[in-house]
């Protein structure tokens, strides 16, 4: 074993089979980020649970005043757009298989953002072969022949969407590395895997290491993510600044921070994206033991409620401010074959919300199918007649600590039919994550690991405080249980969810307050990992 490998221990299984991915020199370049990076990661998960804390004993967050000098300067701003992100109005994001890597790329949309993480099940598989698909993508040899004897590959005729990278968050470790004792960081196994392996090429190639960064909850978290840039950069001797990364504010106390989050990251900032399922499971789950924030039927949190509002407003102010980019959420609706009359109204939804975010000033938007492209292009090509609208400053929006905490919906109600199909989603995703896909089709919209969460963690907010529903049922633990037994049958029937038991297992645990886990993708990760150590 060479020095450099001392003190490494990689366990996952077919590693012959991506030699070119995990190379010593790569897998060394990883372990050099951890043994920087772990200790502070883990302090700041730590600080995570703290903040919690002070929320259970009442102490709501607020903006900080120790930071007040970062949002009151007017005069700093975020790097200018990077080669490829100039314009950014439509982005199609989906997980790192072969062929949805080939299919996102041509598509025709600004940018792909290939996933890691919410709609990627974290297998050893998927992690190791998702970045062979993106390493050869980038070096124009990627094609895929389908079971149908169907070929793809990446098209001439058309402008490739540029390529953005989302790994796992900091919440999420890689128990197939070992460094030193301890499982790696996910977040640097991703990160380390892709930049080592294709910050060169993407620059030669006229563009950049772009990423997307996920579940962060402080300015902290994003000043690690920074540090971690200019090490990775200074490594490979490529100048600091040429990574860009936009990060997702998808957590209630990310929102108080978004200034303190791009300073942080000023001079790899690329802006900021309303992640807004996300967003909606960390309002429950920050207050899931408080009643005033108790949401009704997801389909009722729509993004004109009060505290989504708010936080979409503050948003794009922030991002305007500091002349980065303000991204939009996810039109997660997908086309509805045999049905001409539901896929019009789906369509139409999807018009409406992505007229709605270009008028409100963003810049860009998301999608999770290739035929909702062309919709978002027709609305955002008609209000925005230049790359971006960072001169759309809102200079109007004044938001409040109590207006991004205004959970008040007046119309929004919770039924028995409500609480069935929050119990059949979970089941649905989870079962599927545990076979190793991340993202799943159902009930006409792609359903990924955020909308699993809000399902889940609106259980446990209904349970927790026995709340009774618009027709008059109790929930409590016994009736969620016969609920989900009734739903496991069903599913089992069928005979095609294999993992359907183990899910309803998984499950089964999250209605009470001493299981509830903070992270779906935490409570089912164990499953995925199966160790085979080997030699480096």
């Amino acid at each position: 074993m060479s020095q450099d490998m001392k003190g490494i221990q990689l366990l996952g299984q077919n590693i012959t089979d991506f030699g070119d991915v995990l190379t010593p020199q790569a897998i060394s370049f990883v372990a050099k980020l951890n043994r920087l990076f772990n200790k502070t990661r883990i302090e700041l998960l730590k600080k995570r649970k703290q903040r919690e804390a002070l929320i259970d004993q009442g102490i709501m967050p607020d903006f900080l005043p120790e930071t007040a000098f970062i949002r009151d300067d007017n005069t700093w701003r975020g790097a200018p757009p990077a080669p490829g992100l100039e314009d950014r109005r439509v982005e199609i994001t989906g997980p790192v298989d072969r062929k949805m890597v080939i299919n996102a790329l041509n598509s025709g949309a600004s940018t792909y953002m290939a996933d890691f993480e919410d709609s990627t099940s974290p297998t050893w598989y998927n992690a190791v072969s998702g970045q062979k698909n993106l390493q050869d993508a980038i070096r124009g040899t990627i094609s895929y022949t389908g079971p149908n004897g169907k070929k793809y590959s990446l098209r001439s005729d058309v402008k490739l969407s540029t390529l953005i990278i989302r790994p796992r968050g900091w919440h999420m470790v890689e128990k197939h590395l070992v460094i030193d004792g301890m499982p790696c960081s996910a977040s640097l196994f991703d990160f380390g895997m892709y930049f080592f392996h294709n910050a060169r090429t993407l620059i030669s190639n006229g563009y950049g290491p772009y990423f997307y960064l996920p579940k962060m909850e402080s300015h902290l978290e994003a000043r690690l993510w920074n540090d971690v840039f200019n090490v990775a950069q200074d490594e490979l001797k490529i100048p600091r600044g040429t990574i860009r990364a936009t990060v997702l504010i998808e957590t209630i106390l990310a929102s108080f921070e978004m200034d303190e989050i791009i300073y942080e990251l000023r001079d790899h900032s690329s802006g900021l994206n309303c992640g807004r399922w996300d967003y909606i499971f960390s309002m429950i789950k920050k207050f899931k033991n408080d009643p005033r924030f108790i949401l009704p039927d997801r389909s009722a949190v729509t993004m004109t409620v009060p505290f989504m509002d708010a936080y979409v407003r503050l948003l794009i102010k922030t991002c305007h401010k500091r002349s980065v980019h303000a991204i939009g959420g996810m039109a997660a609706q997908i086309p509805i074959k045999n049905d001409v009359a539901a896929n019009d109204a789906a369509m139409a939804k999807v018009r409406a919300d992505k007229r709605r975010e270009v008028t409100a000033g963003h810049d860009g938007t998301w999608i999770a199918h290739p035929a909702l492209a062309q919709i978002a292009f027709e609305e955002f090509d008609a209000v925005m007649l230049s790359p971006n609208q960072f001169f759309v400053r809102r200079e109007d929006v004044h938001v409040t600590a109590s207006q991004l905490l205004n959970t008040n919906i007046p119309n929004g109600t919770i039924t028995a039919s409500s609480i069935r199909t929050n119990i059949y989603v979970c089941l649905i995703y989870m079962e599927a994550w545990l076979r190793g896909v991340g993202c799943v089709p159902l009930n006409n919209l792609m359903e990924d690991a955020a909308t699993a969460e809000i399902s889940r963690s609106q259980l446990f907010q209904w349970v927790n405080h026995s709340i009774t529903t618009s027709d008059g049922i109790l929930v409590t633990t016994k009736y969620l249980d016969s609920v989900l037994d009734d739903e496991t049958r069903a599913l089992e029937q069928t005979g095609k969810y294999p993992k359907i038991r183990r899910a309803a297992e998984h499950l089964a645990t999250q209605f009470h307050k001493s299981s509830f886990s903070d992270f779906l993708t935490t409570l089912c990760y164990d499953d995925l990992v199966v160790l085979n150590p080997n030699k480096l």
